[in-house]
């Protein structure tokens, strides 16, 4: 007796055991009565009726990656390339998942490759390289679509790899190679352009400035050259006005002579120095003829007569300068027309 109630209480014990379910955070199960859909276990603590009741699936709730195997896709130009990828996949409806579809991670791994090589067909081996993110987008929209039959939520697709044959590749890279080398030429003509520009509008640049500055210096020098001919100018009239003021003076002829006799002198003595070959005149000794021809140039210039009528003689020595041969000739260097070259006047008695 004792043998049977302690199997029956075993027996209670493995039944109650079996009733109790504890079901984890973010996990799902199913439970069928009878092979028919019952409930949902959410997570806790939940009480079935044994034998009767039975857990028939459990999901997982939680973010899954599920990996898509390469396939081959052909693109618009009828290139071939390997596709492969991954997706993130969430059960969303546990009820869904079970009944929806015999293995819905199947169904949406199938779905996706079916997805993906309609859309790479659409595009360009180019467009398919470089639009990976156009694919995606398109992938996750018709698997949204389709999964939420099947009690899925398809969180993201993205593309690990696009492998186009072996052959495209090398074209490729032969592509980009003489791509790449055109575009360095292209920069590098531009640069020897823009050097060959920079370079001329410095020497543009330069000569204007050169020029720029030849002509201030000309006018410079114009304006100065100007200055000093007017200074100059304005020196002459006034020594020559007051040669005429000193020569209207008593005295003032006898002084003109004499400095007359003193730059003739003074002039030789510069030339003996500046050259050691020279022109030295017939009659060296003779100042008074030289003296003479000047005054009579001036005499002639300011309007007196060489001779006053009844008058004394103009200077003491005036008439043993114009007198004999030697004062009826210039020095034998020049010429000078007038009273030196004209033939010699007789001494005017007072």
């Amino acid at each position: 007796m004792f043998i049977i109630v302690t199997v029956l209480i075993v027996l209670a014990f493995l039944i109650l055991a079996r009733g109790v379910r504890v079901v984890p955070q973010q996990r799902a199960w199913v439970v069928e009565r009878m092979g028919r859909y019952l409930r949902t276990l959410e997570p806790g603590l939940n009480i079935i009726i044994p034998i009767i009741d039975q857990v028939a699936y459990r999901f997982d709730l939680r973010e899954t990656p599920i990996d898509v195997p390469p396939q081959t896709c052909i693109t618009k130009d009828n290139t071939q390339v390997s596709v492969d990828g991954v997706m993130y996949v969430q059960i969303t409806d546990a009820r869904l998942a079970a009944y929806g579809s015999s293995n819905p991670y199947s169904a949406v791994i199938q779905l996706a490759q079916t997805a993906m090589r309609s859309e790479i067909g659409k595009l360009h081996l180019d467009e398919s390289l470089s639009s990976r993110q156009v694919l995606n987008s398109a992938v996750v929209a018709v698997l949204d679509e389709a999964g939420g039959t099947w009690g899925i939520k398809i969180l993201r697709y993205e593309i690990k790899d696009i492998k186009p044959p072996q052959e495209i590749l090398h074209a490729m890279e032969l592509q980009i190679t003489a791509d790449r080398e055109r575009r360095a030429v292209i920069a590098r003509s531009e640069g020897e352009r823009q050097q060959q520009i920079n370079v001329s509008e410095g020497k543009r640049q330069q000569f204007i400035n050169i020029a720029e500055g030849d002509k201030q210096s000309q006018i410079l020098r114009a304006e100065g050259e100007a200055q000093a001919i007017q200074l100059v100018a304005q020196a002459t009239a006034q020594a020559i006005s007051a040669i005429a003021q000193t020569l209207a003076q008593s005295g003032g002829l006898e002084a003109l002579q004499l400095q007359v006799a003193r730059d003739y002198i003074a002039q030789w003595g510069n030339i003996a120095k500046a050259s050691t070959t020279m022109l030295i005149p017939a009659d060296m000794g003779n100042v008074g003829s030289l003296v003479s021809t000047a005054m009579e140039i001036v005499r002639r210039s300011s309007g007196a007569p060489s001779v006053a009528p009844g008058g004394p003689a103009p200077a003491p020595a005036a008439p043993s300068v114009t007198g004999g041969a030697a004062g009826a000739k210039a020095p034998g260097f020049m010429k000078t027309p007038g009273p030196a070259s004209s033939p010699p006047q007789p001494p005017v008695s007072g």
